[in-house]
């Protein structure tokens, strides 16, 4: 049974979202280990422009046409050895938003608007891979402690005045989250994360077998990993009609994606619901045609590397406080054992300085978007005690 509740835990951590009541507790922050000795620095980097801003060679880029990207300014930060692209707005305390899987900085568009008039300096890379952030060919570099490496590399530069920042996270960002506030908590203020919880590692068993075992060779994650085999795949289908359906899925059950088989017949049209607009999914298509998929999928890639390289970790928790926030109709939220973990004390357990468990009714995994004003409102109110 414990093997069983591990595996699903562990298909929650590395793919979509889940689900929580709401429980409060209250606490205080510790902190622990060494600033880091690389640095980072901004360079000149000329961006391409997309369909929704134009660029000079750095400097700030405006979307003129959405009001929601009106004063947003964008960069690219050598860090940690690698050209990252960041999205801010804003002045004051630093919020660190980081995405998943398929999204890009702009999935926190309303809140980097939101957070920015109420007084705080909004921040949202691209993560390693993703968008306009350099895509290193050596898929074995999308570790943990690669992404985490980039991030406080990232705010050694853009947030040199404030010791520790706020950060959210979503999906692969939320993992990636916890990775960071496990590695390097004395940078984290308070965490906001959302669709992926906590769990701590299990020593005796290998996710990715795990995973295989419990869903078959179709569950999205076993068909992501062998290098170039969905990449074409996604090619055949067109990346539109990809990304519409991974934006679009709300289906309970576990994501399998069967050769020639998901997203429904390739000639039936997807439907787009209000909150995912034509005009966004054709920015995220720029983007991934620009270098296609492999740099994201190389996250999970990793996963099996992600367990051997954070055993000095096994048996650590997360002790910095902390929210966590899922839509209830969030496929993992639905796997097993999940619920029992979020509502019957698993996950307060592993993350002792958890303060709330919010599950929001009628929303599905990809909820900054689907229901920004709730999410905003939840950071927000979170985040003004500290």
């Amino acid at each position: 049974m414990r093997l069983i509740q591990g595996i699903a835990n562990f298909r929650r951590l590395y793919a979509n979202s889940i689900d929580l009541n709401t429980k409060s507790y209250l606490s205080t922050t510790k902190r622990a280990f060494c600033r880091p000795s690389e640095h980072a620095k901004v360079v000149n980097t000329t961006i391409t422009c997309s369909p929704f801003y134009c660029s000079n060679n750095l400097g700030s880029r405006s979307h003129s046409s959405r009001p929601e990207m009106e004063g947003i300014e964008h960069r690219v930060i050598k860090a940690n050895g690698i050209n990252m692209h960041v999205a801010e707005k804003g002045k004051g305390p630093v919020i660190l938003f980081l995405h998943g899987f398929p999204e890009l900085w702009y999935t926190w568009r309303h809140q980097i608007t939101a957070f920015a008039s109420l007084g705080y300096r909004a921040l949202a890379p691209d993560l390693r891979g993703f968008g306009e952030t350099e895509a290193p060919d050596d898929a074995s570099t999308y570790t943990s402690l690669d992404v985490v490496g980039d991030l406080i590399a990232l705010l050694d530069v853009v947030a040199a005045d404030q010791d520790q920042v706020f950060v959210v996270g979503h999906d692969w960002g939320a993992l990636i989250a916890w990775w960071l506030c496990m590695f390097r908590p004395d940078r984290v203020k308070a965490l906001v994360n959302m669709s992926v919880a906590f769990n701590p590692r299990n020593p005796n068993m290998k996710p990715l077998e795990g995973l295989r075992a419990l869903y078959g060779d179709d569950y999205y994650i076993c068909r992501f990993q062998e290098p170039g085999v969905i990449e074409a795949e996604f090619r055949e289908m067109g990346y539109e009609r990809v990304l519409k359906g991974f934006f679009t899925y709300r289906d309970p059950l576990p994501l399998l994606i069967p050769k020639g088989k998901y997203f429904g017949q390739p000639d039936t049209p997807i439907s787009l619901p209000s909150w995912f607009s034509e005009e966004d999914c054709k920015y995220y298509l720029s983007q991934y045609e620009k270098k296609g998929f492999t740099g994201a999928l190389n996250y999970y890639r990793n996963i099996n590397l992600n367990w051997q390289l954070t055993a000095p970790w096994t048996g650590s928790k997360i002790k910095v406080p902390v929210k966590f926030i899922v839509g209830d109709q969030d496929l993992t939220y639905n796997g097993p054992g999940i619920k029992d973990y979020l509502h019957k004390g698993g996950l307060k357990k592993n993350v002792p300085l958890l303060e709330q468990v919010v599950v929001m009714e009628g929303v599905a995994h990809f909820l900054q978007e689907e229901n920004p004003d709730e999410v905003n409102k939840h950071i927000h109110d979170f985040f003004n005690k500290f």
